[in-house]
């Protein structure tokens, strides 16, 4: 085995990881722990297909950090590491999986997976991301055929409130959504709270993930007039050195760099946005941790700037 054999299955690893995980950057060093060990202990039965022993050992990894995050804890509200899609290779996902590539690296249903146990939610990747059957998927994860069936009718009654909600990213759906960011964007630097809200359905959430590096919403803020009166006060009062919209998961969304408050690079955001039928904002995602948007090109490409 060479590293030119394991780099074909890069890719591949590296979704599933992201998926366990919800993180760029744990999803990049679990592949590279995948191959350090595949090059100093590989299988022993070199005549077998390569790539469903590196699931097994990217998936138990996956599971592994799963289990750590827990105990360690974080502060305050935990978001996915929001990643650009509209360059998505095809990762040959079979066409009857229960959900398809662009909903299983939906924000929706990323975010829906943290109500899983990491075992369940290894499970439920296997079984309907990426349609192994129970026999593959207990030889994945080292569980006897029966826990891996009790431990997916337990994933799938968890993840019963996102089935109620379930809507698949679509090209209509990404337009609404758009569309609303973009007038809340223009009514909140107007400083207009009740246009604002007009923007937004009535039941919006609006949840920040900073891991306390900067000052942010230290809980889901909800209801119309209390998520309008967060944007129009700290609207005007941003200092955006550079920006730039994209479509990150499935939502439409824009990445900022801030001015800072002391010498150095700016620091980064990610705001999106996610919307009902009729159009109206339901969601506000902000992700300012800077651990989550280190994989974005427009983080590696930051500038230095001095403050004034």
């Amino acid at each position: 085995m060479d590293a030119s054999e394991l780099e074909r299955h890069r890719q591949r690893l590296w979704w599933l990881c992201y998926r366990m995980t919800g993180a760029a950057a744990d999803a990049d060093e679990l592949v590279q722990d995948t191959f350090v060990r595949a090059l100093e202990a590989p299988p022993r039965d070199g005549s077998r297909e390569l790539l469903p022993w590196l699931f097994r050992v990217a998936a138990n990894s996956s599971t592994d950090l799963l289990r750590k995050r827990a105990v360690r804890g974080y502060f305050g509200d935990w978001l996915p590491s929001p990643i650009e899609l509209d360059d998505l290779a095809d990762e040959g996902l079979s066409p009857s999986a229960r959900y398809g590539q662009r909903e299983s690296l939906s924000y929706a249903f990323l975010i829906a997976l943290e109500a899983l146990s990491p075992s369940q939610r290894a499970v439920l990747l296997l079984r309907d991301v990426f349609d192994y059957s129970v026999r593959e998927t207990a030889e994945a994860l080292s569980l006897s055929e029966a826990n891996v069936k009790t431990q997916h009718h337990r994933a799938r009654a968890a993840l019963e409130s996102y089935e109620r909600d379930r809507r698949v990213p679509d090209p209509a759906r990404e337009g609404l959504s758009r569309a609303a960011m973009l007038r809340l964007f223009a009514l909140a630097s107007l400083g207009d709270s009740k246009a604002v809200e007009r923007v937004l359905a009535e039941d919006v959430v609006a949840i920040n993930d900073a891991n306390g590096e900067v000052y942010a919403i230290g809980r889901p803020a909800r209801t119309a007039k209390r998520v309008a009166g967060f944007f129009v006060r700290f609207s005007p009062k941003t200092r955006v050195l550079r920006a730039y919209a994209g479509m990150f998961n499935g939502l439409p969304g824009v990445a900022t760099e801030l001015r800072p408050h002391i010498a150095g690079g700016g620091h980064m955001a990610v705001n999106l946005f996610d919307v009902d039928p009729g159009g109206a904002i339901t969601r506000y995602y902000g992700v300012l941790a800077s651990r989550k948007l280190v994989h974005l090109p427009f983080a590696q490409q930051r500038v230095r700037v001095t403050a004034r």
